[in-house]
């Protein structure tokens, strides 16, 4: 991993969710008319609490403040209880493609249709 994450912080792209600790956190960024779910993470002594799904509706509620169409989002394809949770959230399939080495899974939630 080579993410820069004390510029992304700078930049205000990086949200986190503490009690005390670091529970998880999440990135994301306008991308067009769209917002980029970069990633989202939850501390392992906190997996199974919703701090993930909180987050995700964390992007999307600031996507939608922000006028954005669409939350888009990537996974690896190998990250089987990714391709099952996404859709149970409402993001639709929006492609399959091999990009920097990775098999990756693309999904797209319209906000205009959804609460």
């Amino acid at each position: 991993m080579t993410a820069d994450y004390a510029a992304r912080i700078a930049r205000g792209t990086v949200w986190v969710d503490m009690a005390g600790e670091l529970r998880g956190f999440v990135v994301f960024h306008p991308d067009g008319s769209d917002m980029l779910l970069e990633t989202v993470a939850t501390h392992p002594d906190h997996v199974g609490r919703g701090i993930g799904l909180a987050l995700i509706a964390f992007c999307e509620a600031e996507a939608r403040r922000r006028g954005s169409r669409a939350v888009r989002l990537y996974t690896n394809a190998a990250m089987a209880r990714n391709l099952t949770l996404y859709p149970r959230l409402g993001y639709a399939l929006d492609g399959r493609r091999e990009e920097d080495g990775f098999a990756r899974v693309f999904f797209r939630k319209d906000l205009a249709q959804t609460p």
